[in-house]
């Protein structure tokens, strides 16, 4: 049996006319999204949490005392994490209080001394020189008085500095202080992470930021729970510059084999309070983030 010439020709016709009908609805389906999406939305996948960590330091030195939290345990503004023992400072609080009277003795003193001598200069009975001296006297008091002030509220305050309390509610992190350590002023002990203030760094390609604008609203999805918890923020700033211009190092491109390489700038994007406290975050997890441009004259 034999198959006539027109027979596949028609056939192949055929297929060709099919095949034509499926890249015009491809490129009708691809021009549909993008005018209705794809031109409206930019998106990445190079989006990570982060927060502005509360870094916990010592503001006196001492013994530690007690620890009251623990890596991973949930703090409140102003719990107490940290009590440095205090018999030093409350003894030097003692010692400044005592020098403090004394010099408040000594300014009546002389103050006395010399308003006495003052009132007894306008009859004569004491010389110009006599009220000089008890003047400069009292004035030297005066100034002893205000040293021994300050050095008593500088002993309070390191007293209450002994108390070392959370600034921010969030979770604590990387502890690296133990029991008994001796520590100095400025020493760090703990890291406070605040959970309910979260945002993205977005890494877009500079190629895609033509539109963006402060303001915009972004949704937001985790890798840590998928598709099911959909985030809506909003984007709070642009970097000024991009990564590898911060770099320790930046590149310098001045040989001749110079390759462009496309560009990623940091867009914040402010998360929602409401949303972290149904879906908590941590910081450091994987993002992806979807901006609409649609309007850009926000």
């Amino acid at each position: 049996m034999t198959v006539k010439p027109n027979g596949i020709k028609n056939k192949r016709n055929h297929l060709f006319l099919l095949l034509a009908l499926g890249v015009i609805a491809l490129a009708s389906a691809y021009s549909v999204y993008y005018y209705f999406i794809g031109s409206r939305h930019i998106s990445t996948d190079n989006a990570y949490v982060g927060a502005e960590i509360a870094q916990i330091t010592s503001l006196t030195g001492g013994t530690i005392k007690t620890i009251h939290y623990n890596d991973t345990d949930t703090v409140k503004v102003d719990d107490i994490l940290v009590v440095i023992d205090d018999a030093d400072t409350k003894l030097a609080l003692a010692r400044a209080e005592a020098e403090l009277a004394k010099a408040n003795v000594e300014l009546d003193r002389t103050k006395l001394d010399y308003e006495r001598r003052k009132a007894l200069s306008k009859s004569g009975s004491v010389s110009g020189e006599e009220v000089s001296n008890s003047e400069n006297a009292y004035k030297a008091a005066q100034a002893v008085f205000n040293v021994a002030h300050v050095v008593k509220e500088q002993a309070t305050l390191d007293l209450n500095r002994t108390v070392i309390r959370s600034p921010v509610e969030g979770v604590v992190a990387k502890r690296q202080v133990q029991l008994g350590q001796r520590v100095q002023q400025g020493t760090p002990l703990m890291f406070v992470v605040p959970m309910l203030a979260l945002h993205v760094d977005a890494n877009f390609k500079e190629v895609q930021l033509r539109k963006v604008k402060i303001g915009q609203q972004v949704e937001l999805i985790s890798d840590f729970y998928g598709n099911s918890v959909v985030y809506h923020g909003k984007i709070s700033g642009i970097a000024g510059g991009t990564g590898s211009a911060f770099a320790l190092i930046p590149a310098q491109n001045a040989t001749g084999n110079w390759i462009k390489v496309v560009q990623r700038l940091p867009v914040r994007i402010q998360l929602d309070p409401e949303e972290l406290k149904k879906h908590p975050l941590k910081v450091g997890l994987s993002m992806q983030a979807d901006i609409d441009i649609s309007d850009d004259k926000k």
